[in-house]
């Protein structure tokens, strides 16, 4: 089954006006709402927490000389860790007649709606999937179960277009 990797936001190379002209393709967006303000509030606190432990680390008499490169390193080791976390804020859905774009943490996946048999919600589960032919399955970290009502009205309009765009002509 063939997947489109998508490492671009544009496939022209990422101009202004042609992201506007693709974005009215899309019927669908979804990105997740509790987990995106709570990475943020992680992030700042990891950040706040590493700079003001990195600016006061010289002031204390522990019997070990740090130096300014120590501090400076420990500012930058909060700094990427509080990226790191950032990386949560990443996922989304979007689904319109090519199909399904799936973004994760890392990278896009685009589907095209003949690979694609379903969306489910597995009992016990953080997040939706989507089901493929192939006895497969994607994540859909865009859809969590912590954003109750947003997440089940976002797999009922997903629901709505796999039916639209898969239904057969009689």
């Amino acid at each position: 089954m063939p997947v489109v990797r998508i490492w671009r936001r544009t496939p022209d190379g990422g101009s202004a006006e042609s992201a506007a002209g693709q974005a009215s393709e899309w019927e669908l967006e979804v990105r997740p709402r509790r987990a995106v303000r709570t990475a943020w509030i992680v992030a700042v606190l990891l950040a706040a927490f590493f700079i003001v432990g990195g600016i006061l680390l010289r002031t204390g008499s522990t019997g070990v000389e740090f130096r300014l490169a120590d501090q400076i390193a420990m500012i930058g080791i909060g700094l990427i860790a509080a990226a790191a976390v950032l990386l949560l804020t990443r996922p989304r859905l979007r689904a319109g007649a090519r199909g399904v774009s799936v973004r994760n943490i890392l990278g896009d996946n685009e589907f095209p709606w003949e690979y694609i048999r379903g969306v489910s919600f597995p009992d016990r589960k953080s997040w939706a999937r989507l089901e493929l032919v192939d006895d497969d399955y994607v994540p859909l970290l865009a859809i969590r179960s912590n954003d109750k009502r947003y997440a089940a009205a976002a797999l009922d309009r997903l629901r709505e277009l796999g039916a639209k765009y898969t239904a057969k002509p009689e």
